[in-house]
């Protein structure tokens, strides 16, 4: 048991119980305790298999290739449209994940295997995304900033562009680029840390939170 997430539990106001049975379910699944991205991480081999966490309104436990599991009992939920990859199993109450508690294990054992198997989720390629008519625009005004967007990595570049062509609304979208020019001239993603002090960067660890006390 890993003491940072022994004090991510002590720490929690709302679904302190259901979390703490998720972390008993997944011991019970022999794999490695971890605590990455402010957050239950368990890992097989070191391979991030599973992550649980506390939301507003659910807690929930998330397989990182969720979507390359069978979900035979139809439990799974994609947590947005542009998730590919990861899965929940998303949780209101302590009485679900008791009642769910084998299907649960079974979900996990079968993460397991997919990760020993090697199996990869097939991501779409940079080359699937729209670049907004608005993004163009500015990228022929600023060279230096069409330049900068270029140099991101594939995964930084495809959430700026969702990001950018999620509006419905010209001015919307031209409103978010002209907040990121100077983010993305400087190199960083669209959730990258930017005040220099986390010790997981590009990830955010909370440590930007001192400056305001």
């Amino acid at each position: 048991m890993n003491p940072n997430v022994t004090t991510y539990l002590d720490n929690l106001s709302k679904w302190q119980e259901e979390l703490t049975l998720l972390r008993k379910i997944v011991l019970d699944c022999n794999l490695t305790e971890d605590y990455k991205w402010m957050h239950p991480c368990y890992t097989y081999k070191n391979k991030n298999v599973i992550i649980i966490h506390d939301f507003k309104d659910y807690c929930a436990i998330s397989f990182l290739k969720g979507s390359l599991l069978k979900d035979t009992k139809g439990v799974l939920i994609q947590p947005t449209e542009n998730m590919q990859a990861g899965r929940q199993i998303r949780f209101t109450h302590l009485d679900e994940i008791k009642n769910l508690a084998t299907i649960i294990k079974q979900y996990i054992f079968e993460a397991i295997e997919v990760e020993k198997s090697g199996q990869k989720v097939s991501f779409k390629s940079l080359e699937d995304y729209k670049i907004p008519t608005e993004l163009e625009e500015q990228f022929q005004q600023n060279p230096i900033f069409k330049n900068a967007f270029n140099n991101l990595s594939k995964g930084r570049q495809k959430g700026y562009l969702l990001h950018f062509g999620k509006p419905k609304q010209s001015k919307t979208k031209t409103a978010r680029i002209e907040k990121n020019i100077q983010r993305i001239i400087d190199g960083y993603g669209l959730t990258d840390c930017t005040c220099g002090l986390s010790k997981r960067k590009p990830n955010c660890d909370g440590s930007h939170k001192q400056l305001n006390t």
